[in-house]
């Protein structure tokens, strides 16, 4: 089936099948339920993060689960056995025109590629939006979902989850402290051992495709991205983040997670530049740098100084795969290992680490040891996005106006990468590199045809 839906499209369906949902929807709940509970559909059922995502936000005593939608119909079925009342369906597109009336919020928990376009029909729909990280797989779609969302007044979330525990947080708040006086360096890292395997794709595409499984709809799977053939193991379920079309490499993976405590914490705004570091054995072959992702690179952004810098530009680098922070960096640590994922901030009076998943620690430790953590309420970033639609907060953790220019950053390095050493000057604003046009054409994509959605 193939559906094209725009914002004015769906209007019109909208209004010939009687649909009531309003084009804004600021956390008040329109349910059907007379119960007052959230009424959400969930896309993307499956998979570790598709099924963290669906039985997370289930978890919430005023949340009911009214749709699910999957382009493999063999994690369809499996997700409705646990969620027996709710209609089921492979196109997004058609749950959005044929059940928009019977839901307030979705999640949308799929490949990088096909972010943007759901979240943005959801929104034109008058629906609160969940999205997994990376936000978008490029820099302009990321722009056009932050703008929408304040426009909407939807409630939004990035599924950081990580920015609701209490590591993230405390470090957070130690940040806005200025417990160790001005940031001078941040090193943010993912060398997580095995990972590069899941990246171990050291040729082109196969010559040749197979035909798709019955219960895999490969033409929705595809979506946005450009026609290809369908080849079993390495794009459905596991490894299209390897793929330039599908994903956005490890760094845009992880990168949101890292990201989120030193932007909180050190009110990060746009960088003035950026530029990266890449595997050589990539760098060096046309048909990997045409297709997939390096298995290892170093991204180098220069941010302009504000108040916790001390007006002071500050250098904040990434490094993942098999390429390590520096030594010195790593001398800062007083264990014997290095964390392979976490953040370094180093400061005039200190340090400060903080483990991905972990909690944060004040360095040199016998210094900082009787220094009082902050106290922090729990917090759950599924039942706090729930919460904001159902209108008992303000505000989730991690929405789209703090966590889109966050994101623009983290697939700002994606260019870079694709642009390999070059130093790329970065005008906001008019959202565009003022020095390099071949990095500016890889800001956006041009959608397949078919799936052209309205504002993207």
């Amino acid at each position: 089936m193939t559906l094209h839906i725009n914002r004015r499209t769906f209007l019109q369906a909208s209004a010939t099948m009687g649909l009531t949902a309003p084009l804004i929807a600021p956390r008040l709940v329109r349910a059907a339920s007379p119960n007052g509970k959230l009424q959400h559909a969930c896309i993307g059922v499956m998979g570790m993060m598709g099924v963290a995502d669906r039985k997370s936000l289930a978890s919430h005593p005023q949340i009911d689960i009214v749709a699910l939608c999957d382009v493999d119909e063999n994690f369809l079925s499996a997700a409705a056995k646990e969620h027996p009342g709710a209609k089921t369906f492979v196109d997004w597109r058609q749950m959005i025109a044929e059940a928009g009336d019977k839901f307030d919020s979705v999640n949308v928990t799929v490949p990088d590629h096909m972010h943007a376009a759901i979240a943005m029909t959801a929104m034109h729909a008058g629906k609160h939006v969940w999205t997994q990280k990376p936000m978008c797989h490029d820099i302009a779609e990321v722009r056009a979902l932050t703008q929408t969302a304040a426009k909407m007044g939807v409630v939004t979330q990035l599924g950081t989850q990580h920015a609701s525990g209490m590591g993230d947080r405390m470090a957070v708040e130690f940040m806005k402290q200025k417990v160790l006086g001005k940031a001078k360096r941040l090193i943010l890292c993912s060398n997580r051992p095995g990972a590069i395997d899941a990246y171990r794709l050291v040729g082109p595409r196969p010559a040749h495709g197979e035909k798709p499984p019955a219960h895999l709809h490969w033409d929705l799977w595809l979506g946005t991205a450009p026609q290809r053939a369908y080849s079993p193991g390495i794009y459905h379920p596991v490894k299209w983040r390897a793929w330039q079309d599908f994903g956005t490499g490890w760094s845009g993976d992880i990168g949101c997670h890292i990201f989120n405590a030193p932007w909180k914490g050190l009110g990060l705004s746009a960088p003035k530049s950026v530029i990266a570091e890449v595997q050589e054995s990539w760098k060096n072959n046309p048909a990997r740098r045409a297709d997939t992702w390096p298995q290892a690179d170093h991204i180098t952004w220069i941010f302009p100084g504000n108040e916790y810098t001390g007006g002071e530009d500050l250098t904040v680098e990434w490094f993942d795969g098999t390429i390590y922070p520096p030594k010195e960096i790593q001398a800062l640590n007083p264990s014997e290992n290095y964390p392979a994922e976490s953040f370094m901030m180093v400061a005039e009076n200190g340090a400060l680490l903080l483990p991905h998943t972990s909690g944060p620690q004040l360095l040199p430790a016998e210094k900082y040891r009787a220094y009082p953590r902050p106290k922090l309420p729990p917090q759950n970033h599924w039942h706090n996005f729930v919460d904001a639609c159902l209108g008992k907060i303000d505000a989730p953790e991690s929405p789209f106006s703090i966590a889109g220019p966050m994101s623009e950053v983290v697939v700002m390095g994606t260019v870079a990468i694709r642009r390999p050493g070059v130093k790329l000057e970065w005008d906001s604003p008019a959202m565009r590199f003022t020095n390099d046009e071949a990095a500016n054409k890889l800001l956006k994509r041009t959608y397949r045809p078919g799936w052209e959605v309205e504002g993207l």
